[in-house]
């Protein structure tokens, strides 16, 4: 026999209250006037007998009654003892955690596993009594949740009859671990934690040893939702192979496809799909557990922000058989071009007034000391040819760490050390020297390693003609020893980077190490100056959208542009959300945590969108690998489970198992009535010795 509330007995210490009044009324003398003679006659011993008797009675039952009462509030339980009809089943507090991952999506012929694992929870429910409380986890957003114990069942079940699938992993140790604390500070005698999965290794990721949790009195059951191969083909990654968009242009998709199930498939018919129009597709056979990497081409012409999607066709499980991905292609890119002296900018403003570039590229033209007053938000890139060391560069050092790109030219009178300042102004480390002399044909570096396979590159060539490049005369340039993790495109023959890339904060950088000017080389009039500026200003404005892909229930950080106020957010299923940007807020980018939905995003200020994310499931819930009994109790050793672990297979009549392990029986009623009838008792005992002290003492 335990106590559920031993903290009460202390109150037994009341029972010492009626033994000490009865002593000192024993002390007690009263004085009574009567004849002796007469007394001694009419007294007769057998009424005080009666009388003793009856105060040693009442100090019994008064005792007793203190007792049984203390005893009672104490809430004495038998172990598996069920006294029909006498006691009371002993409360119960359960906590009740779903997978709702999508994993549990998978149709059997009894229907999904998450919609079997529902039907076993309402039974569960359904068993409670009245007093009992209990509580839902979902695995899905067990982290973000509050959760505590309730009375009221039919709130729960109404929650478990319009719960749903999820695309967000679950977190099935987490749960649990919650779940344990929840029930710990439980004064109820069961404490049950239900765990309805298909236990999946993934989801058994994190582990932490609960030191400060009382576990010894809670039972654990498993009940095993998973461990059957089925047919099942996921797409596991989406990327994009170009790096550059431009409109009227191909572009790259790549992708990884796996079959999960144990046997071969065939013809797998793979559609990719832009702005909602099937684009391409392609047919794909795959055996067992093999995986598939594919590429697709796709012309995109139109601009703006453009949605894709990659899709097979259903199988047992359908979330993981679409994947998302968005890339922007700008109408026009809007290019702020700052120098100090027009020599410099004269080459670099033909090739962006070029027939091939007026409709597709707006300049932007200003001097270097404007940087501190124009509105830098409004451009796609910056090209900057500084003179000297005498520019605040401040705001250009936000610009770029918050996702501009910037073309880093000398210009025609800069030295060394004014520009190993300006890279120093923009947090790049380098030491910068001087190598050769300006309009000296007679000495010059020339292009020596080239990186063909970086997007700068990309449809520059001819297939006849690809990786030539005719190289430049390098007469006069600097020699940039970066301290920084830097991208070398071009390297020249004396091991100076000629043309560099690297990054800062969120803003990608590409840096020429010499002046487009002819005192400098003669760069600016080889047929390789245009075509690598063009794309050099192609690569900066377009969107690193490596960032823009997001996994389900991940906390993401979304581009809001440089916006004061409210800004919304549309989710893939249309609805809402808004997010304020006060003045403590980085307006660049926004951390966001609702992103539970697989699709779209599109994030918008009060007349315009200003970026789109697509978000999509984790390729981990495609595996089917799952863990079993020992790994589990291994799992619960870990975290330092001292209660009881029970496992029940979805096939077992699993409302039979908990009954059978359920045990204890209260008897508070029991020893509340006893008091109640001692006290009745009392009573008249107390009223019947009242009358024998009167008669003697007339």
């Amino acid at each position: 026999m335990i106590f559920l509330n031993p903290a009460v007995l202390f109150g037994l210490l009341a029972a010492a209250i009626p033994v000490l009044i009865h002593m000192l009324n024993l002390r007690k003398l009263k004085k009574v006037d009567f004849s002796t003679l007469k007394f001694l006659k009419e007294l007769q011993k057998s009424k005080i007998r009666r009388i003793k008797f009856k105060q040693w009675l009442l100090l019994a039952l008064r005792v007793l009654i203190i007792l049984f009462t203390v005893f009672a509030f104490a809430r004495p339980t038998l172990k598996g003892i069920a006294l029909a009809g006498t006691t009371s089943a002993s409360k119960t507090s359960a906590v009740i955690i779903l997978d709702n991952s999508f994993s549990m999506s998978l149709v059997e012929s009894e229907g999904s596993l998450f919609n079997q694992a529902k039907s076993e929870i309402v039974k569960i429910l359904s068993q409670l009594k009245e007093g009992d409380d209990a509580e839902i986890i979902f695995t899905s957003n067990s982290k973000e949740t509050v959760n505590k114990l309730t009375k009221n069942i039919s709130s729960l079940k109404n929650r478990i009859n319009e719960s749903d699938i999820s695309t967000v992993t679950g977190n099935i140790t987490q749960a649990i671990e919650k779940g344990l604390s929840i029930l710990s500070s439980s004064k109820n005698f069961n404490k049950e934690l239900f765990v309805l999965s298909d236990f999946q290794k993934e989801s058994f990721a994190e582990l932490s040893k609960l030191k400060s949790v009382d576990m010894e009195d809670i039972r654990l059951y498993k009940i095993n939702f998973g461990g059957k191969n089925y047919q099942n083909i996921g797409i596991d990654k989406l990327n994009l192979g170009t790096q550059i968009f431009e409109k009227n242009k191909p572009i790259v998709f790549n992708t990884k496809i796996t079959n999960y199930s144990s046997d071969n498939i065939k013809d797998i018919i793979v559609s990719l799909f832009i702005n909602g129009d099937r684009k391409t597709q392609k047919n794909i056979n795959l055996n067992a557990g093999a995986t598939a990497s594919l590429e697709l081409i796709a012309e995109v012409n139109t601009s703006g922000f453009i949605n894709a999607f990659l899709e097979i066709e259903d199988d047992n499980i359908s979330l993981d058989n679409r994947r998302y991905i968005n890339f922007y292609i700008p109408s026009k890119i809007d290019v702020g071009l700052f120098s100090d002296n027009q020599v410099d900018v004269q080459f670099i403003n033909a090739v962006l007034r070029s027939s091939k570039n007026i409709d597709e590229i707006k300049t932007n033209e200003h001097k270097t000391n404007q940087l501190a007053s124009i509105e830098l938000s409004k451009l796609d890139l910056i090209i900057f040819l500084p003179s000297n060391n005498r520019t605040n560069l401040k705001r250009l050092n936000d610009f770029i760490n918050s996702g501009g790109g910037l073309l880093l030219l000398p210009g025609n009178s800069i030295n060394e050390k004014d520009f190993n300042n300006i890279l120093s102004n923009l947090s790049i480390t380098a030491n910068v020297t001087a190598l050769g002399t300006k309009l000296a044909n007679d000495n010059y570096a020339v292009f020596d390693k080239v990186d063909f396979e970086h997007p700068v590159f990309e449809n520059i060539f001819s297939k006849k003609n690809k990786n030539e490049i005719d190289s430049p005369n390098i007469l006069y340039h600097f020699n940039i020893d970066y301290k920084d993790i830097v991208k070398k495109i071009i390297s020249l023959n004396d091991n100076s980077s000629f043309l560099t890339e690297l990054k800062i904060g969120e803003g990608k950088v590409i840096i020429f190490n010499t002046a487009p000017s002819l005192e400098w080389s003669n760069f600016p009039i080889k047929g390789i100056f245009a075509p690598l500026l063009n794309k050099s200003i192609y690569y900066l404005a377009s969107e690193d959208n490596s960032i823009n892909n997001f996994i389900a229930g991940n906390e993401i950080k979304i581009k809001a542009g440089n916006y004061k106020g409210l800004i919304e957010i549309i989710k893939p299923n249309k609805a809402s959300e808004f997010i304020t940007l006060d003045d403590k807020s980085n307006y660049n980018f926004v951390n966001y945590s609702s992103a539970d939905q697989t699709g779209f995003y599109n994030v918008r200020n009060k007349k315009d969108t200003i970026s789109v994310f697509s978000v999509n499931t984790n390729p981990a819930e495609s595996q089917q690998e799952y863990l079993n009994d020992d790994q589990i109790e291994d799992y619960l050793n870990k975290i330092n489970f001292t209660g009881k672990y029970i496992s029940i297979d979805k096939s077992e009549e699993i409302i039979s198992v908990i009954q059978k392990a359920r045990f204890g029986s209260e008897f508070w009623k029991i020893l509340i009535i006893i008091a109640l009838i001692l006290a009745l008792i009392e009573m008249l005992v107390s009223k019947s010795s009242k009358r024998d002290i009167a008669e003697i003492t007339k």
